[in-house]
């Protein structure tokens, strides 16, 4: 409700007008029955007109009223749902990786978009049928009782049997309408996931394949669509044959009093037209209840986002000793993924100088990736804890931790708009100077300078119009327009050919003593140079030091090497076999 809180005379004058109009239909009948009781039985046309002028009038006045009660309900619902989708879009931007990874791309794309939609929906009817179509039934009821009371009180047993199909329909498919946006979330992944590896299924020619899936996903949202349609479907036939019947009724009760002369045909007539308003407006009722029901169902799973909370973490008292020159700490670091049965990585623990480079290696899956993911604070660690500057990583604000942190990720991404919109993402207020020295330093000027528009050149959505190596090397542009305290490679450049990996090592290495370069790579040579080496082996520490170190003192980081340098495998067996001899 408090997304609706700016838009409270709009919420108030929809339904007002709407009632307006509904007060104004209420008369129409007795127009009618004045008209055949007076008018007709009396051949006196002057009546005629007067009360044809007056339902006229009604037309008029219940339209106007109509169209501004849906110009209010309409600037509340979308009013609303705006504020409602900007709400959730800041929530999920709030949320850690963690809460991300276990709530799915797809499901959350589902939530923005389909669900709130639904939701406004809703909220639009709700605005304009949820008190007129009450107020009608019931004042029609009333109305009719002010005519005659014996033939009211077939309203009376008619409108408790309505009530009992509507919202028994409405309490059984609720859960059923869950369901159907559950599988249109499975729906909404699958496409995801087809689109965006379209290259890989045409590769290993799978479009059968994933035809046949996507088939099978589509036809479980259409049987359930279609299953719990079926039951709403039902509400119209059920409710016309109760109306019907007591309609019916109504005819036979009213013409033996008319026989007998308690009632005109006027009147009569005016109790039939009650009773079909009654049934126009549960028509609409029933209507109003099924979206209701679909609204409320993805109101519901929209507030499970909200819900979604990040994990909070155990603060440390601050400031704590550490080894002196120490710039990062890690302390017997431990870090498991939620919903994981072993740990990723298992105590760790090392320290880095201000202005050094440190590089990452180790097998697949070795959690290079986690390790370097751990310093901005997109995971929480499980056990242990990191300093920077003698601090605890827990006890930073987010946004002045990330400051201090350029990332470069595993995968290059870039959003629509232009060269310049996103390298200036690092840091809005930047030089033309600043971005053409990170442009140098990254080693993508000629991949500026080749584009129309240099910097204002176009970047399609995920910067489909660049190359790999050209959106590795503008995503380290990016990284390095912010001059980073902590600057992190995660083997952000394999698509750069060995040379432009050599060029892009030596810029880096002017950085130091400014810049703390942490670079995960797969590539011995491109860590080679490092200050120190962390080599991880299936989630632990196998050794630490310079190339020169690990070499004599680190069985998996030689094993790296010499498969990379095989040549180097032979001159080493050969200084071996000598220095024995």
């Amino acid at each position: 409700m408090k997304y609706l809180k700016d838009y409270k005379l709009e919420s108030v004058m929809a339904p007002l007008f709407k009632l307006l109009e509904a007060a104004f239909e209420l008369f129409v009948p007795l127009v009618m029955a004045s008209i055949i009781d007076k008018g007709i039985a009396n051949q006196d046309m002057g009546h005629i007109a007067r009360m044809g002028l007056r339902l006229l009038l009604l037309a008029v006045v219940g339209l106007i009223s109509a169209v501004t009660a849906q110009f209010f309900a309409a600037k509340a619902a979308v009013g609303f749902s705006t504020k409602l989708r900007q709400a959730l879009f800041d929530h999920i931007q709030g949320l850690d990786f963690t809460n991300i990874d276990k709530v799915g791309t797809s499901t959350m794309i589902t939530r923005m978009t389909s669900d709130i939609n639904q939701v406004q929906s809703g909220v639009n009817m709700v605005l304009r049928l949820f008190l007129r179509s009450p107020i009608i039934v019931f004042g029609a009821m009333i109305m009719a009782f002010t005519i005659d009371v014996k033939s009211a009180l077939i309203f009376v047993v008619a409108i408790p049997l309505l009530a009992i199909v509507v919202f028994g329909i409405m309490v059984w498919t609720m859960p059923l309408y869950k369901k159907v946006q559950a599988n249109l979330d499975r729906v909404l992944g699958i496409t995801r996931e087809n689109l965006t590896g379209v290259r890989v299924i045409r590769a290993f020619h799978k479009e059968a394949e994933e035809e046949e899936r996507f088939c099978q996903y589509t036809e479980e949202l259409a049987n359930s669509q279609t299953y719990v349609a079926k039951i709403s479907a039902v509400m119209n036939p059920v409710t016309y044959v109760i109306v019907n019947a007591a309609t019916m009724v109504l005819i036979y009760t009213g013409a033996i009093q008319v026989n007998v002369g308690t009632l005109t045909q006027g009147e009569v007539i005016a109790i039939i037209n009650y009773m079909s308003q009654i049934l126009v407006e549960l028509v609409k009722l029933a209507n109003l209840i099924i979206t209701i029901t679909k609204a409320l169902a993805c109101a519901d799973r929209v507030a499970n986002v909200f819900e979604i909370n990040n994990a909070k973490q155990l603060l440390t008292s601050g400031t704590v000793q550490q080894e002196k020159d120490a710039f990062l700490a890690f302390r017997n670091v431990s870090m498991t993924y939620q919903g994981a049965g072993a740990e990723t990585l298992h105590d760790i623990s090392f320290s880095v100088r201000k202005g050094e480079t440190i590089g990452v290696i180790g097998g697949t899956g070795s959690g290079k990736s986690s390790l370097v993911n751990l310093i901005p604070g997109f995971y929480p660690v499980t056990e242990g804890s990191i300093t920077l500057n003698g601090k605890d990583l827990r006890d930073y604000d987010e946004t002045e931790l990330r400051n201090r942190i350029g990332v470069v990720p595993q995968k290059a991404v870039l959003f629509k708009g232009t060269i310049r919109s996103n390298l200036l993402w690092g840091k809005p207020n930047a030089t033309e100077e600043e971005l053409w020295h990170a442009i140098d330093l990254a080693q993508a000027r000629e991949v500026v300078e080749g584009k129309e528009g240099k910097l204002d050149a176009e970047v399609a959505q995920n910067g489909k119009n660049f190359s790999g190596g050209q959106r590795q090397r503008l995503t380290i542009a990016r990284a390095l327009v912010r001059q980073p305290e902590i600057l992190i490679l995660d083997d952000s450049a394999s698509a750069l050919d060995y040379a432009t990996d050599a060029k892009l090592r030596s810029a880096l290495r002017t950085l130091q003593g400014h810049t703390t370069t942490f670079i995960v790579s797969q590539r011995a040579s491109t860590i080679r140079h490092a200050d120190q080496i962390i080599c991880l082996d299936d989630g632990e520490m196998a050794g630490i030091g310079t190339h020169d170190e690990l070499m004599k003192n680190c069985e998996v980081y030689r094993e790296i090497y010499f498969s990379q340098y095989p040549e180097e495998r032979l001159k080493a067996q050969k200084n071996l076999v000598g220095g024995d001899l």
